[in-house]
Formats: C-alpha cells, structure tokens, sequence
C-alpha cells in the first residue's frame, strides 16, 4: 500500500520508468554519438604520392573508415623527407595527440633512430603504434641490362657501379648499402635524392646503374623490365628469413644470407631483417587518450582481418597483405638490437661514407 505523502499519482508508469532508467542506466538514457562521427582524419604518408607506400594506404583507407565507429573522412596528406624522419618529426612533436592524426612511415624511421642518426626529433619507445599492413617482403639487387653486368662476376669486378637511392637513412638505400657490402662491389657510388620511381627513371636513363628495390614493386610497377630483359637481377634479401616473392625471375637467386662469412656481418644482416619485419607502421603521436588509441586498435584489427582488405592489398600493391597488430608491432620496436658493435658496424653501413671493409 502507498503511503498517503508519497504523490507517484502526479507520474505516469512511463514516467517512473524513464526516470528508473536515466538513475540506474545512464547509458541508456543518454546516448552520445561517437566520437569519430563527423570527423575528419588526417593520415600523414612519409613518402611521395604514387608510390608502394601510398598504394599500402590507399588499399586500407576505405576498410579503415568502416571499422572506426562514426566512420570519419580519411584523407592522406604526404609528407616526404629525410628517409621518413620529416613525417615522424612532425607526428612527435607537432601533430595534436587527438586521435585525429595518424602517422604511416616505412621502417627506416626506427634505424634512424637506433643508429642516432641526425635529424631524429623523436623516441620510438614512446609513440604508440597500431600495426602494419605488411611485415613479410623481399628485396631485390638489380642492375640495368645495357651496363651489361649480367653476372654476378661482372658485378664484382666492375668498378664505381652506380647504386641509386632515395636518400641517407631510407630503407631502399640502407638494402643497397648493404647488398653492395655483402656481394662485395668495388668501390660501389651510391646516387641520392630520388623518388623511388624517379630512381626506375634514372635507371632507364643511365643515370644509375643498380638499384635495390622491393620484389613486389618490380613485379607490379614495372613489369616490362621482366618481360622485355630491361634489367639483370643479382640476390635477394629475405624477411623474415626464406621468404620471397613467387615469381620465376626470383626463384634462382641467391639470398643474401649466403654472403655472409662471419659471425658480425650475420648479425648486421639480421638487424637491417629486424627493423624491416616491424613493416609501414601506422603511429599516433604520444598522449594520445587511451580511449582514443583503443578505438583505432581495434579497427586496425578488425580491418587487417578483412577478407576486403586482403584484396585490396592485391589490387592496389600486388603483393599479398601480411599484417603485424599493434601489439605485435609494439614487440617488434622492443626487441630490435642494440648491441653497441653491431651499431657501429650498422651505422657506417647505413652513413653517407665509403662501405666498411668485409
């Protein structure tokens, strides 16, 4: 029996109701729209538009936009320079840690900073990362057919090849560097300041002679050089380790493993594997909310397990997608090398000076 003071006769049951929820579920009686909705994300590209980066972008943002809640705009912003260290910089330092900048930087970004290269304004410990697209790749040593280096004694023997590259510190010139090294090239030049597929042209032209370039790219971007005899392929660098490309051209040659003779020079060729295996990561900057960083693993989860993505990954690079999660990712950052000998080596190996001796 209700007692006289109390006038619940003033509310209806759907009243009571309501206001039972609104006390007891406030979920439920408040919803909000989700952050995302609305918005519009920033990717910023370490590189220029057009190339094997830009494709990996290109394949994930229409899968990415999907799996955010609210299903923000993405748009990507290119930021090339210094061997990715420009777009990092500015991910660190400058970008609003809001959730709405998103980083992606090929993996010469954690070299530069492991060796202390200059121009590194960031710590690689303390931005957060949310995976990669791809993880497995090779890379191919290969020279234009009219330098008529069509062995791989004509390679050694032949003095001053021409190795072209986009910059000190990029992951394709640290691949040459270190292909010319292992082969043992005589006194190798190493021509900087191209674009990857600016360096495809100088090649052509004669203005390099060799180059190192992922296999995937060759197949996909200049399948021509295959199918017309354009260019002479030497070795492969394997990652991980008896990974490569299907495909006839590569099948017989040899791995880049096979020229290391000593102890050191395997384990420089296991750095250079490790900081390749951590793939393009996709990075915020550091203070990004929690809640945020949560939210944008999550998708990246859900898009790298998308058959959609998979196929995306094929239409837009040709290679097949072979993702790293965040968590994954973070690992790979955490366990790279840091023996002090190592580095040195390393650091002359991926420098602006002659190649150390073997």
């Amino acid at each position: 029996m209700t007692p006289k003071n109390c006038s619940l006769g003033l509310f209806s049951e759907t009243d009571i109701l309501l206001l039972f929820v609104c006390l007891f579920f406030p979920a439920y009686g408040f919803s909000q729209e989700p952050f995302y909705k609305g918005k519009t994300v920033t990717m910023v590209r370490a590189g220029p538009s057009g190339d094997t980066g830009d494709m990996r972008v290109r394949a994930l943002i229409p899968i990415l936009q999907k799996y955010i809640p609210g299903n923000p705009t993405i748009v990507p912003e290119f930021m090339p320079g210094g061997g990715g260290r420009k777009a990092v910089n500015y991910i660190y330092k400058v970008a609003r840690p809001d959730g709405l900048t998103i980083g992606n930087v090929g993996s010469g970004f954690a070299s530069s900073a492991v060796l202390g290269e200059p121009g590194v304004q960031y710590d690689i410990d303390k931005l957060i990362y949310l995976g990669s697209g791809n993880s497995r790749t090779s890379y191919v040593f290969l020279s234009r057919s009219e330098a008529g280096l069509d062995t791989l004694e004509k390679l050694r023997t032949a003095s001053g090849v021409r190795i072209g590259a986009q910059s000190v510190g990029h992951t394709i010139y640290n691949a040459g560097r270190l292909f010319a090294w292992l082969i043992d090239l005589k006194d190798p030049r190493f021509v900087t300041g191209y674009a990857g597929q600016e360096i495809d042209l100088a090649l052509m032209s004669g203005e390099v002679d060799a180059r190192a370039n992922i296999t995937d790219s060759v197949v996909e971007r200049t399948p021509d050089w295959i199918e017309k005899g354009r260019v002479h392929f030497h070795a492969l660098l394997e990652i991980p380790k008896g990974f490569r490309l299907r495909h006839p051209s590569f099948d017989r040659l040899p791995a880049l493993d096979t020229f290391a003779k000593t102890e050191l020079q395997r384990k420089v060729l296991a750095m250079f594997r490790n900081f390749r295996l951590i793939g393009s990561p996709y990075i915020l900057p550091p203070s990004t909310p929690k809640e945020r960083v949560e939210i944008l693993e999550e998708a990246m989860r859900k898009s790298f397990k998308d058959p959609e993505f998979t196929a995306s990954m094929r239409k837009f690079t040709g290679a097949d997608a072979s993702p790293l999660m965040p968590e994954e990712q973070a690992m790979a950052i955490k366990e790279i090398p840091r023996d002090p000998l190592v580095i040195d080596l390393y650091k002359k190996l991926a420098g602006s000076g002659s190649l150390p001796p073997r």
